[in-house]
């Protein structure tokens, strides 16, 4: 399993240096990024980036509006021109989440999205924050993707998981639940007494089940978020993310 960042972690840094700071991830050892945009560069311009560091485009979160009519082809052929493989919705606006029928309607989205993905080699996924755990109509939202949809990846978000359920163990059971459906994860601790306020290895989950877990479910990508930063600033938190992580890797 390989370990990126997610770039929403130094979203600041970005905003001034976007560039130099793909430069200082690379120089903390990550092998690859997730983008959370593209700070007004090309698609070209970000790829000779990656290359010229030797990272790997992990992912791109983008936004539900961005893969809807007009807009579809294009972010589709910014993306391969980039040569990211996993576009990954970060999350749906209220008023198409209301409601379990909202749900379905969204898997039937992936669903043909996925197929037209498929066709240039790349995938579509969803990635969860907190609603998707609670129940509507006494099923939930993230149970309805992975029994309705067929090729989307399941992002599973570990953190924003143990938030939701309470409960580090039944977060991880996600994953062998719908086996070979997270080929990207994200990496991110959480504490009932600190809140995001920790890196991984600090908080209330149990690192060895889950990594456990993502390497016998086929994860490829283990994507470190930071939405807080314990030791500093952002980069330093960073770095210390993937220090932890590595260590836990070495022990499954």
């Amino acid at each position: 399993m390989k370990v990126a960042l997610q770039l929403y972690s130094v979203r600041n840094d970005c905003s001034k240096d976007f560039f130099g700071t793909l430069k200082a991830v690379s120089e903390l050892g990550y092998e690859g990024v997730e983008f959370a945009g593209f700070y007004g560069k090309s698609a070209v311009e970000v790829r000779e980036q990656l290359d010229k560091l030797g990272l790997q485009a992990a992912g791109s979160h983008t936004g539900f509006n961005s893969l809807v009519l007009w807009a579809e082809d294009r972010t589709i052929s910014f993306n391969e021109a980039l040569g990211n493989k996993n576009i990954i919705i970060p999350g749906l606006p209220q008023e198409l989440s209301a409601t379990k029928e909202d749900w379905y309607h969204f898997a039937d989205f992936l669903n043909q999205l996925a197929v037209k993905l498929r066709a240039k080699g790349m995938r579509i996924g969803y990635h969860n924050h907190w609603a998707e755990f609670s129940p509507l109509d006494g099923e939930r939202p993230w149970d309805i993707l992975g029994k309705q949809t067929k090729d989307v990846i399941l992002q599973l978000d570990i953190g924003h998981a143990t938030r939701s359920l309470g409960s580090a163990q039944d977060a991880v059971a996600y994953l062998d639940k719908y086996p070979g459906r997270s080929l990207s994860v994200h990496v991110k601790d959480f504490s009932k007494s600190k809140g995001y306020n920790v890196v991984p290895g600090e908080g209330d989950i149990d690192w060895e089940k889950f990594l456990s877990a993502c390497k016998r479910n086929g994860t490829e990508w283990l994507i470190i978020e930071q939405e807080e930063y314990p030791y500093g600033s952002p980069l330093e938190t960073a770095r210390k993310a993937l220090q932890n992580v590595k260590e836990k890797l070495a022990t499954v």
